[in-house]
């Protein structure tokens, strides 16, 4: 596994559809070591924090392998590092076998697997395409969200090494999954349910999903 590159944006104003949107979306490449702090990489920031950043969304890391999807639909010019607002575009890091909770070292930096992702609309903006929201939920290709584990540095070129296997079978791929309208794999959810490693949000969302699924006597 490796990182193919390391990206980096400050909130900026753009025009979008007759109105001002603060954004971080455009992420940049960044050249040499990137120090990884505890919330966030240096040189970075979210626009809108109810919904971006934290200590559960510190770090965004998408694989460079789903770009093979992507150009069913996407131009060439825009299958870029950042092109799907990623702080880490990697290679060989995939939801499908990434685990909830799964640790892994980049550089001096320790970051653990904890949830996917769900774009907001200014992935549109990015890629000037409304409809791409809908379009990535179908795809299933998310990425992966880390919480920093040990802060350090990183750089693109570094080696993507698994330092510690999760306990829980549960992988991104499987959270994702949740994200989708039903049915859903009750099984699935319960097992998603028994890890320890998730936020607050999606304890609530996998408990509604429970209680909505449990008929009634």
């Amino acid at each position: 596994m490796q990182l193919i590159s390391v990206n980096t944006a400050l909130p900026q104003d753009v025009a979008w559809q007759g109105k001002t949107i603060r954004t971080s979306i455009f992420k940049q490449p960044v050249a040499g070591p990137v120090a990884m702090l505890a919330q966030h990489l240096a040189g970075d920031g979210q626009a809108d924090l109810r919904v971006h950043g934290g200590p559960d969304k510190a770090v965004y890391a998408y694989p460079q392998e789903h770009w093979d999807y992507w150009r069913q639909l996407l131009p060439p010019a825009q299958l870029v590092p950042g092109a799907f607002g990623e702080n880490l575009t990697t290679r060989g890091l995939l939801e499908t076998e990434v685990r909830v909770g799964d640790c892994f070292q980049l550089g001096t930096a320790v970051l653990m697997a904890v949830q996917p992702r769900q774009p907001c609309f200014k992935l549109g903006i990015r890629l000037a395409r409304p409809g791409i929201v809908r379009e990535f939920e179908l795809a299933r290709r998310s990425g992966i969200y880390f919480r920093v584990q040990q802060p350090g540095t990183l750089q693109a070129g570094d080696a993507i090494t698994l330092v510690q296997r999760s306990a829980f079978a549960a992988t991104i791929q499987d959270m994702a999954d949740c994200l989708a309208p039903g049915p859903h794999d009750l099984e699935k959810v319960r097992s998603l349910q028994a890890t320890p490693y998730l936020s607050a949000s999606w304890q609530q969302r996998l408990s509604a999903l429970l209680t909505k699924s449990t008929p009634l006597d």
